[in-house]
């Protein structure tokens, strides 16, 4: 895979732009954006970024930072889930707490906004404490948006308790959007003046690019993968007035900065920022080394997040405008729904075959798979993938009939199909490579696999789609259900 953006240079100069930051002041609060541990999104559309390099660079500032997670008590209520994932945002932030702490980060609580004295929030905050972990509880705050003297009062931001900190960066994190960080860190501002510590506030987010052009395709892939929450780029009005230079923000963003600017003025008592694009701190577009490739794969992954779009429109999770606003963006980069080159092959194998099929690329070998009696299209697909790879003929059977056998009779009596999804083939490979050495050779190229093109004639099922994508196989869907009793249970 060609490069078009250097992740070393990335980590050195963004851990320096941030402690260069929070040298301003007695305490930073840092609102982050995006997925603090695997930013995926960003490793598809800038090859070479690594998926972990946000939790690389903050542990260059380990010593000097904790992490406050927030979730909005609607969020727990509402089991709202994580789409790429299918997990709740209460369990995503469980997790994040985990692996921050496994990597050595103070962990310092977990903040419910916009509680409402759900039963549900309760217990779940219950759960929290009966982990060790702090818990602080924010209502809504009075006045907001326009009342800023009510939001910057006792009546307001004061409503809430303090939550006590003692580094001088603070990362203000959630397991999505809508989780109350902006309201956390500007609450905890108010607090800390009054308690005359000199604290500040910026925003650490990966997208928009803002020293990128605004219709550039790395900034429409992120109007792409956030078209269901109807953001918009736009060139920041305040920083061209300012500065006479274009930036790119979103709409967000320069709608609220008035409103966060007389917030910041009235707590602080000074003007900390003039503009939007001044709150962040993100040097990522210094870091794209050819942008060509950056192009490429920007454009590539607009098209993904139409398939994505359209499988959820069929599933009843997003609604038709959301699909229109990706092909929008299709349109304005030049591509249709069949740019991505495993599209065609995957369409011609089902029709050639009459099963669902996986089309896969390696390299510049298309691989393909189908549905057979005894194998999924992913479990299919990924065989023949590691078969070529090994340079081990067709022919030559991977899997032993002694522990396949077990396993289907199992199925069997727990009435859970009579296909192998790719977990179970997956399993069944590892344990007959102990004793089939070139099931071990096979295996062992699994990790060519990585960052290749898949796409299926049918939405496949999660678990085979989890395992593709813990295999880092970028994998696309028409919207057509595997079985017709899928769309009979709708």
């Amino acid at each position: 895979m060609k490069k078009g953006f250097d992740n070393a240079k990335y980590v050195k100069i963004q851990s320096a732009k941030i402690r260069e930051r929070f040298g301003l002041f007695d305490k930073l609060y840092l609102e982050v954006g995006g997925k603090l541990f695997d930013d995926s999104h960003a490793a598809r559309v800038l090859p070479g970024f690594k998926s972990d390099a946000k939790i690389n660079m903050f542990k260059e500032l380990k010593d000097d930072l904790e992490i406050i997670f927030c979730i909005s008590a609607g969020a727990i209520e509402k089991n709202k889930t994580r789409g790429e994932y299918g997990i709740t945002y209460d369990t995503e932030i469980l997790k994040l707490i985990n692996k921050s702490k496994k990597m050595g980060f103070s962990v310092n609580s977990v903040v419910i906004t916009l509680y409402e004295n759900q039963p549900i929030v309760d217990k779940f905050i219950k759960k929290l404490n009966r982990n060790g972990i702090k818990t602080y509880i924010h209502t809504f705050t009075k006045g907001y948006p326009t009342d800023v003297d009510t939001i910057v009062s006792a009546e307001g931001y004061g409503a809430n308790p303090y939550i006590e900190t003692t580094k001088p960066l603070i990362l203000v994190n959630a397991p999505g959007p809508g989780s109350g960080k902006l309201a956390t860190s500007l609450s905890q501002i108010y607090h800390e003046h009054l308690r005359g510590v000199n604290a500040g506030y910026a925003k650490f987010e990966t997208f928009p690019v803002w020293d990128l052009p605004l219709k550039h395709p790395v900034n429409l892939a992120y109007e792409a993968a956030t078209a269901d929450l109807k953001d918009v780029n736009m060139i920041d009005p305040f920083h061209l007035e300012a500065y006479g230079v274009t930036a790119v923000n979103y709409n967000r963003d320069i709608e609220t900065f008035p409103i966060l600017k007389n917030i910041l003025l009235k707590v602080t008592g000074k003007e900390i920022y003039k503009l939007p694009t001044d709150m962040g701190v993100n040097v990522i577009g210094s870091c794209i080394i050819d942008n060509d490739v950056v192009e490429e794969a920007a454009k590539k992954e607009i098209v993904r997040r139409y398939y994505n779009e359209t499988n959820n429109y069929r599933l009843g999770l997003t609604d038709e405008d959301t699909c229109e606003k990706v092909k929008l963006l299709m349109n304005e980069v030049g591509v249709d729904e069949n740019y991505i080159d495993v599209i065609a092959p995957a369409l011609e194998k089902k029709k050639k075959s009459q099963s669902p099929a996986i089309a896969l690329k390696i390299g510049k070998k298309i691989i393909t798979g189908r549905q057979t009696d005894l194998l999924t299209p992913a479990s299919s697909v990924i065989i023949n993938a590691i078969k070529y790879l090994s340079k081990i003929p067709d022919d030559i059977k991977l899997l032993s009939p002694k522990v396949l056998e077990p396993m289907l009779k199992l199925k069997e009596e727990l009435n859970t199909g009579n296909r192998l999804t790719l977990p179970e083939v997956l399993t069944a490979l590892s344990i007959c490579s102990t004793t089939n050495a070139m099931t071990e050779k096979a295996l062992a190229c699994l990790s060519k696999l990585h960052d290749s093109e898949a796409h299926a004639t049918y939405i496949v099922d999660n678990g085979d789609k989890k395992t593709l994508k813990s295999l880092k196989i970028n994998v696309t869907c028409e919207p057509e259900y595997l079985r017709e009793e899928d769309a009979d249970l709708l």
